[in-house]
């Protein structure tokens, strides 16, 4: 069968005929003289040698579906290529998500980072992708299979179906080329660092490849410890042919040992600016802390070409994503005594000293998430009435079954280990508890969503573009909490709340492009989005709010944009400018009345701002990535949320919210200066914002600096100096009502690369 696949009039459609049985007939080539031959179809841009190894700018994309030029999507998309991230060693996918524009963090409860967009939240990774399909939430991602990462910034839900309102983040992942081309690389830094790397592509046929990359990465940071080990294989045959395949799996384990977080200080005593001066690199917790997560992921995908232009890909992916969190809470001691735990006071910076004291409190969590998907996509263009139409259209379903169990940090039907003190002077003090929390009780938490859609961009003349699509979703999901043993409620353990929750929901995008030449492209676009009730594994975890949450619509939000790209400097970078209105208008708010079902859906706030992206060679030594996010206006408009009389709490009506700074950005830029010498620097910043939850306090605006130096020996041998947070800057990065994350010190980094 594999020999006759390139040119069999009876192509083999294995994925696809599960999905699309309905259209079985539009897959299938005219009957005929069986020894007649195929033309052979040839692949844009995936046969070659990857691009993003050797630039900062892409110009075609799939973030958008199919795939398409970044001139033809009528929104912001932000690329980080594998250069760039090569260039800034940002290995860590979320230092990637920090070197890009209008991204924030929220330090979560059960440590996941909650990511957001503009102000709006990234539903706890709910709205991360990897090449194009959900991404489990519960899992510390690397960089070391990852091609490129792009951010489609507004409403996506006629793309991708439930999501935020500020965008989406896909990871694509590295693909077999045909070509053999294998690179190791070796990383010494600080911290007693040690990474290795390696992507190796084999050219195995005609038309076949097979591409390995590994990671190995071990670091004890100054305590806060991590292990990391990864490997992707991928087999990819009929590249070029009619009908492609490819096989691959994705496995990620991380042990590690995390710096949970550090404790406010405040300049003026118990409000105002957040001060951070407990040293970056200071571990406080336990050596028993743990962070350990795991990824497996299978892949079987298929793209069928017609000879209509048009083709359609398949691809069935299912994952296991686990998540093992046993940490300590650091917070200031209250008091009149070092305590368990403590209220978290607000300490002022001037009476901290080596003797003072803190406390460490058990913060835990178990939970597994199984995550199966199919979808099938088809694109082309095709002639109709005179006009030129580009048509995406597809169907996709995804079953998520996952068992979370938070606030798992003592033992089933008990209490929480006291954990020991420690004092500012003395960090990694080496102090340690057993782990006493026994098998865990899970909750159970099951979605499923079956999505419909269809988008076309017809050309009405020819530098005029108008697109139009929608998307219908059925989404459902179930809720089951288990009491813990021994408690009041149940002490079997038997399901103790119950709840589902049912939604069908439509999505529309709409747009017009204006192209007067091949180096300019202006649009306008408006999208929606929606949020549903447990997006995030859970309605809640007591019985009023489970079915109120269980009974409340989803929330509802709008983007408008309106912007240009232009393709600069003979066509070797791309600028984009962009302006946006994005707006939550149906935001959830507590209903007062405490027998009430469900909650009131009586909120809004919105963001307005500017976007401003450029990325590629202003000369042929000289490269440029550049993105800012300028968000001069954005304010909660309704809320039923009362001002506390000390001025505390969450923000209230008329407030900015919480985690959207003004201005946020990256720049990186880098200089050939001598055939073998290329120099880089780059600052990353944010302007001062409040923590959510937290309208009392605002951290200070920061600006870290980074250098690269890299000299290249000859064709196989290169070394590479890297010095992030050059000044070693101390400043908080992910923010939490009660805590912050610091952002990491200053590192020293040697690469060593070879090419063969």
């Amino acid at each position: 069968m594999a020999q006759d696949r390139p040119s069999s009039d009876h192509a083999l459609l294995p994925l696809g005929a599960f999905l699309l049985a309905a259209t079985a007939s539009a897959w299938s080539q005219p009957a005929g003289d069986g020894a007649r031959t195929l033309p052979t179809v040839t692949v844009r841009e995936q046969a070659e040698v990857p691009q993003t190894k050797n630039n900062l700018r892409v110009q075609r994309s799939s973030i958008g579906k199919g795939n398409q030029e970044l001139r033809d999507i009528p929104q912001t998309v932000t690329v980080q290529t594998e250069r760039l991230m090569d260039d800034r060693n940002l290995d860590d996918f979320r230092e990637v998500l920090r070197t890009t524009s209008g991204v924030t963090f929220q330090a979560g409860e059960t440590g996941e980072e909650d990511v957001r967009l503009r102000g709006f939240s990234l539903q706890q990774a709910g709205d991360i992708y990897r090449d194009g399909q959900r991404d489990g939430a519960l899992y510390e991602r690397d960089t070391f299979n990852d091609d490129r990462v792009e951010v489609l910034k507004g409403s996506a839900s006629m793309l991708f179906g439930k999501g935020s309102t500020g965008g989406i983040v896909n990871q694509v992942s590295k693909q077999p080329f045909l070509m053999n081309q294998h690179e190791v690389d070796y990383t010494l830094g600080t911290g007693n660092l040690h990474r290795l790397t390696g992507d190796f592509n084999f050219h195995t046929g005609e038309n076949a490849a097979f591409r390995i990359n590994a990671m190995a990465h071990d670091a004890d940071n100054w305590g806060a410890k991590q292990r990391k080990f990864g490997i992707a294989p991928t087999y990819r045959w009929g590249i070029g042919t009619r009908d492609e395949f490819s096989v691959g799996l994705f496995h990620l384990d991380i042990e590690g040992r995390p710096l949970y977080n550090h404790p406010w200080t405040l300049r003026n005593g118990d409000r105002g600016t957040l001060d951070p001066i407990l040293p970056a690199r200071n571990y406080y917790g336990l050596a028993s802390d743990h962070l350990d997560t795991r990824a497996t992921i299978g892949t079987v995908s298929h793209v069928h070409r017609f000879d209509h232009q048009g083709q359609l890909k398949t691809t069935l992916r299912h994952g296991r994503y686990e998540r093992d969190l046993l940490a300590s809470v650091i917070r200031f001691a209250p008091p009149g005594g070092a305590g368990g735990g403590g209220p978290g006071v607000a300490t002022d910076p001037g009476t901290v000293g080596a003797n003072t004291v803190l406390s460490r409190a058990p913060k835990g969590r178990i939970g597994i998430s199984d995550l199966t998907q199919l979808a099938s996509d088809y694109s082309g263009s095709f002639d109709l009435g005179g006009r030129r139409h580009e048509l995406l259209a597809g169907i996709d379903i995804y079953h998520d079954d996952a068992k979370p169990n938070n606030n798992f940090a003592g033992p089933v039907g008990g209490a929480a280990p006291v954990y020991p003190p420690t004092f500012v002077g003395t960090p990694n003090d080496g102090a340690s508890v057993a782990d006493t929390r026994g098998t865990p009780s899970f909750d159970t938490f099951e979605a499923r969503n079956i999505g419909v859609y269809a988008q076309d961009m017809v050309a009405i003349t020819p530098t005029v573009k108008l697109l139009g699509g929608v998307r219908f979703d059925h989404f459902r999901a179930s809720y089951s909490t288990f009491a813990r043993a021994g408690t009041p409620m149940n002490p079997a353990g038997t399901p103790a709340l119950n709840d589902e929750v049912s939604e069908n929901l439509w999505s529309p995008r709409v747009g017009a492009i204006w192209q007067p030449n091949d180096w300019s492209s202006y649009y306008v676009s408006f999208g929606t989005s929606y949020n549903t009730s447990g997006d995030t594994y859970q309605f809640a975890v007591n019985t009023a709010n489970t079915a109120r949450a269980a009974n409340t619509a989803p929330e509802k939000s709008r983007n408008f944009e309106v912007g240009g790209k232009w393709e600069l400097f003979d066509k070797r970078a791309l600028l984009g400018v962009a302006a946006f209105y994005s707006e939550k208008y149906n935001e959830r708010n507590t209903d007062p009345d405490t027998a009430a079902t469900q909650e009131l859906l009586s909120g809004k706030r919105h963001a307005a701002g500017l976007e401003f992206n450029l990325a590629g060679r202003i000369t042929p030594r000289w490269e440029v990535f550049y993105n800012h996010t300028w968000i001069p206006n954005a304010k909660i408009d309704e809320s039923n949320v009362e001002a506390s009389p000390d001025g505390r709490g969450a923000q209230v009506q008329g407030d900015r919210p919480g985690l959207t700074p003004r201005h946020s950005g990256s720049l990186w830029t880098t200089y050939r200066v001598l055939p073998a010498l290329r120099l880089g620097v780059g600052v990353t910043y944010r302007g001062p914002q409040n923590p959510e939850g937290a309208r009392h306090v605002t951290t200070a605006g920061f600006g870290v600096v980074d250098a690269m130096a890299e000299y290249t020996f000859n064709e196989k041998w290169s070394a590479k100096l890297n010095v992030t947070n050059l000044s070693d800057r101390l400043y908080a990065d992910s923010l939490y009502r009660g805590f912050y994350a610091p952002g990491a010190p200053r590192r020293v980094e040697l690469t060593v690369k070879t090419l063969f």
